[in-house]
């Protein structure tokens, strides 16, 4: 998505990054944050990018740059905030890659596949190891989203790759990525997220669609339980800055895949084992903790500055605040060839993947209540202090029944933060993986950059500047509060919630790495 305060990802940036990765998010945009092409014209010709299959290394040479990060066009189909979908599409590509290279690590074992070893001869150089990942992503394509797989064989051609190459040969580079990929999809075709979109019935397939009967106990008039999650009414929109067909049309909301919470986890059984205590700061029979939080939204709402408003965005644009992190710490290690970065995909997007299926299991538990119903449910008609809507700032006189979150508002229960949860399990994975908490990630955020009040905030250019995770984790869940969508005491409990998942995927990758399974 490109607005009119951030600049635009270029031509070329595309043809050597998107236009490989698969079109439509290839398989979700690829690992959190790799753009893929909503509407590439397949017959215009490319140029072959300058990609050396030898010494090259396909992940990293394929990430976008700061400039580009979180401007997928992918988002077409995939909102940058949509994020159940779009993570359990870029599993199946971290995953892919991981079990693609296994075969040519001296001890690692594929995740999802068992394909016997390769001699070392054989990784000599990149190439086998770039082709089989190519081929891996090229079947996750095929297999999860076939509309777009025309793009990718156009790129796979213009790199002297052929995609017609079926083979399953396992001594080979090309058989060793179609099995990769192939294995990947078939694994988790049927894991409980209803991809096909058949479950529970034997015609018109309505992929992702929920199929647990959830139903709301409020409705989006009338709000019968405080305390309980009630679907907002409100322009039709998925992005920041709406878009096309969005005017004068307004929907209610529906709870996003509730079924997250029964998919088939990597590295536990059950999410009911992970404890969360109940969220008591929204409990309308408490009276007094429940106007306290509200008030804490409200002060922070009429407090916002532009340094929070444009942190709220970086990190409500789920490919650049959450998924960019791991390029930009994979980068500053740049002897993590290959392999490295294989594992770290790995590690972060399972980081996110896992976390997100506890998450949604305590959203469906808690059915929480949001804080756009919880004012108005507290102050009804009175007038409030609070952010006016964009370029209006802070008013005084505000009805509570018109105010407003800076953010757009999930389609999912407030409990816990999975925005805060995802950045707290990853951010935990990477200081384990690189034995540091040291990030030192710098963002140049232009004049004008946010899409809620573009050309208008920040006034000025700025910078965000993360120097370790911790600082890194803390923005993320304050970002929440800023952006009026989350309460206070709900983000700081997502932040220990979360944590938990980053050492057990560390461990979960380590072991597949080590090639310690015990099976």
């Amino acid at each position: 998505m490109t607005t009119s305060g951030r600049s635009p990802v270029s031509d070329s940036s595309l043809q050597r990054r998107s236009l490989l990765l698969g079109g439509a998010g290839g398989a979700a945009a690829l690992v959190f944050g790799l753009p893929g092409v909503a509407a590439a014209d397949s017959s215009a010709a490319l140029a072959a990018p300058a990609f050396d299959f030898d010494t090259g290394n396909f992940i990293d040479f394929f990430q976008p740059t700061d400039e580009s990060a979180g401007q997928s066009p992918s988002a077409s189909i995939f909102a940058p905030m949509d994020v159940t979908i779009f993570l359990w599409f870029s599993q199946l590509t971290a995953v892919a890659w991981f079990d693609a290279v296994a075969p040519y690590h001296s001890t690692a074992v594929g995740i999802c596949t068992r394909i016997r070893r390769r001699p070392s001869s054989e990784s000599a150089t990149n190439r086998n190891m770039n082709i089989a990942l190519i081929h891996a992503q090229y079947q996750v394509v095929k297999g999860v989203v076939p509309e777009q797989q025309q793009v990718v064989r156009q790129m796979m051609t213009v790199l002297g790759l052929n995609p017609d190459d079926e083979s399953v040969d396992p001594t080979s580079a090309v058989g060793i990525g179609n099995l990769a990929g192939k294995g990947v999809v078939a694994a988790r075709r049927q894991d409980g997220m209803n991809m096909v979109g058949d479950v529970g019935r034997r015609y018109n397939p309505q992929p992702f669609a929920d199929y647990t009967g959830y139903r709301p106990v409020n409705t989006a008039f009338k709000l019968t339980n405080p305390s309980r999650w009630q679907p907002q009414l409100a322009p039709h929109r998925r992005r920041l800055g709406a878009g096309p067909g969005d005017k004068g049309i307004f929907t209610v909301q529906h709870f996003v895949t509730p079924q997250m919470g029964l998919v088939k986890p990597y590295t536990f059984r059950d999410p009911a084992q992970f404890r969360l205590a109940p969220p008591d700061h929204s409990d309308h029979h408490r009276r007094s903790i429940y106007k306290r939080s509200v008030d804490e939204i409200l002060e922070a709402s009429a407090a916002l500055t532009d340094k929070q408003k444009v942190l709220t965005e970086f990190f409500d644009n789920k490919i650049l605040g959450i998924g960019h992190a791991a390029v930009v710490a994979a980068r500053q290690h740049p002897d993590l060839g290959i392999h490295g970065w294989a594992h770290l995909f790995a590690l972060h997007v399972l980081a996110t993947f896992e976390p997100l299926i506890a998450a949604w299991h305590q959203k469906v538990k808690y059915d929480a209540v949001r804080p756009f119903s919880a004012v108005r449910h507290v102050y009804g008609s009175r007038r409030v202090t609070a952010w006016g809507g964009p370029g209006k700032g802070t008013v005084h006189d505000l009805p509570a029944g018109e105010w407003a979150s800076y953010l757009n508002v999930g389609d999912h229960p407030e409990y816990p933060s999975g925005s805060t949860t995802l950045c707290s399990a990853s951010a935990q994975a990477k200081r384990r993986f690189f034995g540091s908490d040291a990030l030192g990630w710098r963002f140049p955020v232009p004049a004008g950059w946010t899409d809620v009040e573009p050309g208008i905030t920040p006034a000025t250019a700025i910078e965000l500047y993360f120097p370790t995770w911790t600082d890194y984790v803390n923005n993320c869940a304050n970002s929440r509060v800023w952006g009026g969508v989350h309460f206070r005491k709900t983000v700081e409990r997502s932040i220990e919630f979360g944590e938990q998942f980053g050492d057990r995927v560390y461990e979960f990758v380590q072991r597949h790495v080590r090639g310690e399974l015990g099976d």
